[in-house]
């Protein structure tokens, strides 16, 4: 006789999964738009008020899909020091988690790091239930005052609408630890570089190079539309002050006569207001089917060689501050089967090696020694 399977409850079954309440009485809630809050990865966030990260207005017109995926919140960091023994987080989304192939604590939720600049830990990611739009979330609590820097790491596939602090009512709060150098690194890509699909927001690669080398890093990946417009080479050189930019966005190329004609231009334009800034040019990553399509592997070589051979003329043309670096050695020789989730986009993993393959050429261009 056929057993009826029954609706698994985990509420039910030993330890909630889903927050407990808060007792908005006895917290103090903050706004990060206030002082001494910092918040990193959005560069417009001054002239527009918004957690996104293109400017509202701006004289070259966006792809449309480009000014949709602007408003996730990828790379976005709220950064502080407090003595709170408590530290909650209310947040209200544009929508609810929706993706198949990425964890909603991923696309929807905040993780929270504590600890000075390259030595920062995760002590929680933010719980809530996977269909909801709103939630609040105890990211700690303890018995005593301890003061510790904090970094919480925005949605990295979804807009944040609102987000406020919860510390305890007499909690200081102060600013946060200085970064190494005043300059942002500026990632620009594709669904990759955007965070797609890491479980939960500290595992883009982007946010964990940030806990790796302590500068800020805005990241301008764009699921599916990463792919060289010049109307976004125009917009990412007037970010004040950069210090690197890297260009990681092979991946949503397609036939590799678009990167041919893109990715001269793309630098030519940031060379117009920034010749001496470095730029580092990343092929992407290797793909589960390269394995098993040549066609593949052949448009992917002819698109890597492209990309070289950029470089190398513009070094030849005397820019000695444009560098390369080979996507396909990123994830490790024998580890891309185990690295991504759907043969594509990385796992936590993939993304780990990712950022430990790339901090040391990162590290050198910046000049820093750690």
């Amino acid at each position: 006789m056929a057993v009826q399977s029954k609706e698994i409850n985990l509420d039910q079954l030993g330890e909630t999964i889903y927050p407990e309440s808060i007792n908005g009485e006895q917290l103090r809630w903050h706004s990060p738009l206030e002082a001494p809050f910092h918040l990193a990865g959005f560069p417009w966030l001054a002239q527009d008020g918004i957690y996104r990260r293109l400017p509202l207005a701006s004289s070259a017109i966006l792809p449309p899909a480009v000014d949709t995926l602007a408003y996730c919140t990828a790379g976005g960091q709220i950064r502080f020091r407090t003595n709170s023994s408590r530290l909650a987080i209310r947040v209200r989304l544009a929508g609810p988690a929706n993706m198949h192939h990425m964890p909603p604590t991923g696309q929807c939720g905040f993780d929270c790091y504590l600890g000075e600049p390259g030595e920062q830990y995760l002590i929680a990611a933010a719980k809530f239930k996977p269909m909801a739009s709103e939630y609040e979330s105890q990211l700690y609590q303890w018995n005593i005052k301890k003061d510790v820097a904090v970094t919480l790491n925005f949605p990295l596939y979804q807009g944040v609408e609102e987000v406020w602090i919860g510390v305890d009512k007499d909690a200081v709060i102060s600013d946060a630890p200085a970064y190494a150098s005043s300059g942002p690194v500026i990632i620009y890509g594709t669904s990759v570089t955007q965070g797609g699909c890491a479980s939960r927001p500290g595992m883009a690669y982007s946010n964990i190079l940030s806990r790796m080398i302590p500068v800020e890093f805005v990241n301008l990946g764009f699921s599916g539309n990463g792919k060289g417009e010049p109307e976004l080479a125009h917009i990412l050189s007037q970010i004040d002050d950069p210090a690197l930019y890297i260009l990681d966005y092979e991946g949503n190329t397609g036939e590799a006569d678009n990167i041919a004609r893109s990715l001269p231009v793309f630098i030519r334009i940031l060379r117009e207001r920034h010749p001496e800034v470095p730029i580092l040019v990343v092929s992407r990553i290797r793909n589960a089917g390269d394995r098993f399509y040549k066609e593949r592997r052949e448009l992917s070589s002819r698109r890597r060689l492209i990309q070289i051979e950029t470089v190398e003329q513009r070094r030849a043309e005397g820019d000695s501050n444009i560098h390369f670096m080979d996507g396909s050695k990123l994830l490790g020789e024998d580890s891309v089967s185990e690295c991504t989730v759907d043969g594509i986009h990385p796992t936590d993993l993939g993304f780990l090696r990712m950022a430990q393959s790339l901090a040391p050429m990162i590290r050198t261009l910046l000049r820093l020694t750690r």
